[in-house]
């Protein structure tokens, strides 16, 4: 039987490798190890952020090893998760098809969303998780004609105990997470190797042979036909470059900020994130309480029951790149305008709520949904192959996306990445 390399576990890594499975014997490589969710009790890290002991974004991997934080230049947070599942274990759980991009590329993924539909459960259904405050936000956004509308979860959530913890990694199995796509493509018969770090892809010819690996201190090569890397849009790239294949500097990383109010008994900590969504030109808002902020940024004073907070998630502009591993990102004057707009319409929604606009505070920009450095074009739709690429290496994650979603892209990097899987399968 033919073989294939996966590099990554996550949305792109888990779908292609379960597509593949079968037509191929198919090795799932993940840079990091088996993912486990973040078990303290979070009584314990407010002590230690009454101590000011919590000082530094990056302390989180402290706390939560699957979770990795880089600074760039202007102290802007990059999050993504590293370990099985990928990002997917840290996300949020929304199931929200945004392929508007890939179409007009000319980019069919029809099928695939109706794949999906049937194979993960998605429910709509989950005010009951919601707390007092974001209920109440829905119903004053109906009443400002902001069109809140509430947002699709995949999993299972009669399993939800509202331990308001999703971005930390759900612990009840609640949360859908694409390590149930792995599991599947374990049980027909592919194979997963944690802690294995692909450096670069082997090329002869115009043709991968395989790709090299770091294990611990060992270097090793692993033999393939076919090569499909879904390493995320910080990882791929590199891997990419490292391999002497060019990408694009369009990296984007759909930013967010969050806008925080002191309100007693709120209870935001306690529900699902990102219960429903407000969309607006560019940017999209939503309640979601921002961990990061809440333990290290030093204007979050409040008790977590205690505070409000909305998120403004911007589809900021592509430019920037990931260079030797260092994320090379700045803000545009657009993306910048575009962010205090949805500050101003925070503020104002607080004002309507009878809430001091003037003793709201900022959180931190962070961002985790990065891709856009090796984009699609038009005469790569029927193929969803780089020119760029050797003629059997595929990418199959957001690093092909044209340009950012501005939205949760789980469901579509993983209809891109089942599309892809058959291309390849087929060929």
């Amino acid at each position: 039987m033919r073989t294939a390399v996966v590099v990554g576990s996550g949305a792109g890594g888990a779908a292609a490798a379960r597509e593949l499975q079968g037509s191929f014997a198919v090795t799932v490589l993940e840079a990091g190890k088996e993912f486990q969710p973040l078990s303290l009790n979070l009584s314990w890290v407010d002590q230690l952020k009454r101590a000011g002991l919590l000082w530094d974004e990056r302390g989180i991997q402290l706390l939560l090893p699957a979770m990795r934080i880089r600074n760039t230049a202007d102290r802007m947070v990059m999050v993504n998760g590293t370990g099985t599942g990928g990002t997917t274990t840290l996300a949020t759980g929304n199931g929200i098809r945004r392929d508007h991009d890939l179409k007009t590329c000319g980019v069919d993924l029809n099928a695939e969303f109706a794949e999906l539909a049937a194979e993960i459960p998605v429910t709509m259904d989950h005010r009951f998780l919601w707390s007092r405050a974001s209920r109440r936000l829905f119903d004053l956004c109906l009443e400002m004609g902001l069109h809140p509308a509430p947002l699709a979860k995949m999993g299972d959530y009669s399993r939800c105990v509202r331990c308001g913890r999703c971005v930390l990694g759900c612990r009840h199995a609640a949360k859908w997470d694409s390590r149930h796509f792995l599991r599947s493509a374990e049980e027909k018969g592919a194979r997963l190797f944690t802690a294995c770090r692909v450096e670069k892809i082997v090329i002869r010819n115009n043709r991968a042979t395989g790709v090299l690996v770091r294990k611990k201190l060992r270097t090793e090569f692993i033999p393939a036909d076919l090569v499909v890397v879904a390493a995320g849009g910080f990882g791929t790239p590199v891997i990419l470059e490292n391999s002497g294949i060019p990408c694009e500097p369009r990296l984007f990383v759909d930013p967010v900020l969050c806008v925080a109010v002191h309100w007693e008994k709120a209870g935001q900590n306690k529900e699902i994130s990102m219960p429903f969504v407000v969309e607006r030109d560019g940017f999209i808002l939503a309640p979601y309480f921002d961990y990061l902020s809440y333990f290290f940024n030093r204007n979050w004073k409040p008790p977590a029951q205690d505070t409000c907070v909305l998120m403004i998630k911007l589809a900021d502009s592509a430019c920037g790149l990931v260079r030797n591993g260092r994320i090379e990102k700045r803000l545009t004057d657009q993306d910048w305008a575009r962010l205090k707009q949805g500050v101003d319409l925070c503020k104002e929604i607080y004002a309507r709520l009878g809430l001091s606009r003037e003793k709201s505070w900022l959180g931190t920009v962070n961002a985790g949904h990065p891709g856009g450095m090796l984009p699609l074009t038009a005469a790569e739709a029927a193929t969803l192959h780089s020119g760029r690429l050797p003629e059997n290496v595929y990418v199959a994650d957001a690093t092909l996306f044209p340009k950012s979603l501005g939205y949760p892209p789980i469901l579509t990097i993983m209809a891109l990445a089942k599309k892809i899987a058959k291309i390849c399968a087929q060929s």
